[in-house]
């Protein structure tokens, strides 16, 4: 990833969603040419010189100090994932920063908490989105992460690559373009990772859709909100999830899709966990179903 262009692309795309009126900022006769606060008037903003923030947006004005970081983070109302990307993209390579070589492993503690959780859908997710770790409702509700080549245990790969998952997830354009924007903030820490680039290649190649949401330069970090799902043996699922980062691993989230106790999708779960148990029989076909002869 070449961090000056990344940086232009970033800063370019959070300027132009701000309007002069949202920044406070009074009328202005001066056609406008481009969408957006121009260079100057985020400049002023900021508090420094418009050749200073041209330099800026164009990497060659060296790593700001704190406070102008803060200063445009506060111009561009950036949320606190946009203000870490912000920082990422601005930050000196250091051997701290070189791509993660050792793969990913998950202590045999959350593997017990995955097991623990056994009546929601609960999983693990590493860098580049990698599944490490689900548990039995997990792979009933997506899909089964576990009977897939370990390179190809995927989130991403999944949600855009995979044709069942459009027709099983829920509202997919919106969860498809939120996994792109939080492979781009990782993209910003860890620029020189070989694998996300790979990755990223191989969406851009398959996935129609993926290149405008990759250049809307959008960052995101899985916190907590809503998802739906469309099983194709027991109808809709509603779930309210919750993530959490696992002390000891910051490149480690726990995922947890909690269900309203006494829901219709707190009753499926249950059906699924007990087709989905050791010598249980098949589970009936829904009546029309277009996936039961897949």
């Amino acid at each position: 990833m070449d961090r000056r262009s990344e940086l232009a692309g970033f800063l370019r795309s959070r300027r132009a969603r701000i309007t002069p009126d949202r920044a406070g900022l009074p009328e202005d006769a001066r056609a406008r040419r481009v969408p957006g606060l121009r260079r100057d008037e985020v400049a002023r903003l900021a508090g420094v010189s418009t050749e200073y923030y041209t330099r800026l947006e164009q990497g060659r004005a060296g790593t700001p100090s704190p406070e102008v970081v803060e200063a445009l983070a506060r111009t561009l109302q950036l949320d606190p994932a946009e203000r870490e990307h912000l920082v990422d993209l601005l930050a000196r390579p250091t051997p701290a920063r070189r791509a993660p070589s050792a793969p990913q492993r998950v202590r045999p503690g959350l593997h017990l908490t995955l097991q623990t959780l056994e009546h929601v859908p609960a999983f693990i997710v590493g860098r580049r989105t990698d599944m490490l770790a689900t548990n039995r409702l997990a792979r009933e509700v997506l899909t089964d992460f576990d009977a897939l080549p370990a390179p190809q245990r995927n989130l991403a790969r999944y949600y855009l690559l995979d044709p069942d998952a459009r027709d099983r997830v829920g509202d997919w354009a919106q969860i498809a373009a939120e996994t792109v924007a939080m492979l781009r903030l990782e993209a910003g820490r860890y620029p020189n990772d070989r694998r996300l680039a790979d990755l990223v290649g191989e969406l851009t190649l398959r996935c129609p859709e993926f290149s405008t949401w990759w250049n809307d330069h959008r960052v995101l970090r899985r916190t907590h909100g809503t998802k739906c799902y469309h099983h194709p043996e027991v109808g809709e699922l509603h779930f309210s999830y919750e993530s959490f980062q696992p002390p000891g691993d910051p490149d480690q989230v726990l995922c947890i899709y909690n269900v309203e106790p006494g829901s219709p999708t707190a009753d499926a779960l249950r059906l699924l966990s007990s087709w989905a148990a050791p010598g249980a029989p098949p589970p009936p076909r829904r009546h029309g179903d277009r996936h039961a002869d897949r």
